[in-house]
């Protein structure tokens, strides 16, 4: 996972401004063999992690959280050496022949710095999960700006994360889980514990990452599994639409959705699961019926008061199904609703939109249909069945109003700073990459609809999915917000993994 801000502006093509993290120049190392190369943001003066560095020889080195590379090739000290430079959304001047670099002398114990230049509107903080955060900040003798956690979890890498406040501590919780020590690590959900932050105290920033406190195997210190389900051995479990409600005699409980299956495709249950506290571990609650899969908490949740009644919405990226918000209710498949603009159709045949005289959709909540997600409207736009102004969960781009942004995943938050509700999300099907572009929009209410959005994030031919904005390190009242992502090769088709940050 890689994290990164946002701070929100005045206007929606303007929504970003920079994000202003000060960071005061470090200490002069002490004495060592590497030379360190450092690679700054030119508007912030931070560190940028993911920076990929080559030599004309095609060695590579990646910079580490704080921007750091430990360099020492004993035949490439004191001499100069050409290395290219390569960022997801940051970039240097070509020169005039075309190639993004510069040159460099690398020497023992001197520090060489390359400015970047940002051209994501969301700023690059560090990378979350995974060996190694700041692997070069240590061999340069530099002390990390990270504390150290109780449990780190030996984690190698990490799939797709969940998050929720429950007891006084945020929970964390992630998909496949690898190791170091085996091709084979975790399938059966990853978890860890953290502080609540203060947005208020400056050790509670989040740009220099989390100190995750995992979950683990006493044996071998590596995460342990959070849904063991052992009279069912078979398949990965994933769990997803993680969130709190209270039980009938008014308890917090920690719930979530859980998949058991085999590969991408074949699901073998699914259901509701409830977090046991005595034993560390989800337990199932309630399968529910392999038909209607919409009727399940999914994606981030969040809670919303409307007619007197509390609801969870839930739904990656934009909330289009909805149950009141208690356990009775979310165990109970048939108290789901789905938000739609769909009308009835024959059986097997696609949905088409219900419009009025106006031409304009009519939603609606109901429990017959399935909800209406970005990709259905926007084959009904392409179709020429809706009118793309009438789209509620497809906007525009709002640098290029004709094309329209088809939504992956990611997640809906209110925002108290622009009093509206903003969405963080990945898509489908962008130029750059087909998942690893990040869009920003909001609306005045968690069910859109979301007009236009401005791209906030972009990482050319790899992938940056499952996008969560998570609300609990907003800081400055929400000026500036964070978001998540896993970060990988796969679903790119560029065959290419870098080093410690793929699939993290």
């Amino acid at each position: 996972m890689t994290l990164s801000p946002i701070r929100c502006g005045a206007s929606c093509a303007g929504l970003m401004a920079l994000v202003l993290l000060g960071a005061g120049r470090a200490a002069e190392p002490a004495k060592t063999e590497y030379a360190e190369i450092r690679v700054i943001d030119a508007a912030t003066g931070r560190g940028v992690p993911l920076v990929e560095l080559g030599t004309i020889n095609h060695l590579r080195f990646v910079t580490d959280n704080a921007g750091r590379v430990a360099f020492h090739e004993p035949g490439l000290m004191d001499r100069e050496v050409f290395f290219t430079v390569r960022s997801h959304g940051y970039e240097v001047k070509k020169d005039g022949f075309g190639y993004a670099g510069l040159k460099v002398t690398p020497r023992a114990g001197r520090v060489a710095e390359i400015k970047i230049t940002r051209k994501n509107v969301a700023e690059r903080l560090c990378r979350l999960t995974g060996e190694g955060l700041y692997r070069d900040t240590i061999l340069l003798g530099h002390k990390v700006p990270r504390p150290e956690s109780a449990h780190p979890g030996n984690v190698a890498g990490q799939d797709s994360v969940q998050a929720a406040v429950y007891r006084n501590k945020v929970y964390w919780f992630w998909g496949d889980t690898s190791r170091m020590e085996y091709p084979l690590g975790l399938f059966r959900t990853a978890g860890a514990t953290s502080p609540v932050p203060d947005p208020k105290r400056a050790d509670s920033d989040p740009a220099a990452g989390i100190a995750y406190d995992y979950f683990t195997d006493p044996k071998t210190g590596f995460a342990r599994a959070m849904m063991p389900l052992a009279e069912r051995p078979e398949g990965v479990i994933w769990v997803f639409g993680v969130v709190v409600v209270p039980d009938e005699k008014g308890a917090e409980k920690l719930i979530g959705h859980y998949s058991r299956r085999k590969g991408l495709v074949g699901e073998l249950e699914h259901g509701v699961a409830v977090f046991d506290d005595d034993k560390a571990v989800f337990e199932s609650a309630k399968q529910f019926p392999m038909k209607e899969t919409w009727r399940r908490p999914s994606g981030h949740p969040i809670v919303h008061e409307e007619g007197g009644t509390k609801w969870l919405l839930f739904g990656s990226p934009t909330p289009n199904v909805r149950v009141p918000a208690t356990l009775r209710d979310v165990l109970d498949p048939e108290k789901y609703e789905a938000f739609t603009c769909a009308k009835a159709g024959a059986d097997g045949k696609a949905p088409e939109p219900d419009l009025d005289a106006d031409g304009k959709p009519a939603w609606r909540w109901q429990k017959a249909l399935p909800p209406t997600d970005s990709k259905t409207e926007q084959g009904w736009v392409k179709a020429g069945k809706l009118k793309p102004e009438h789209a509620r969960f497809c906007p525009a781009d709002a640098d290029a109003p004709a094309d329209r942004v088809v939504l992956h995943s990611g997640s809906v938050r209110w925002n108290e700073y622009r009093k509206a509700w903003v969405l963080v999300a990945g898509q489908i099907g962008g130029k750059s990459s087909l998942l690893g572009e990040v869009w920003y929009s909001e609306a005045a209410r968690p069910t859109g609809p979301f007009a236009r959005a401005v791209k906030v994030a972009t990482h050319d031919k790899m992938t940056f999915y499952n996008v969560c904005h998570h609300a609990v390190l907003d800081r400055d009242g929400g000026r500036t917000i964070h978001f998540e992502g896993t970060y990988t090769s796969d679903f790119s088709g560029n065959p290419d993994k870098t080093p410690r940050y793929d699939y993290n």
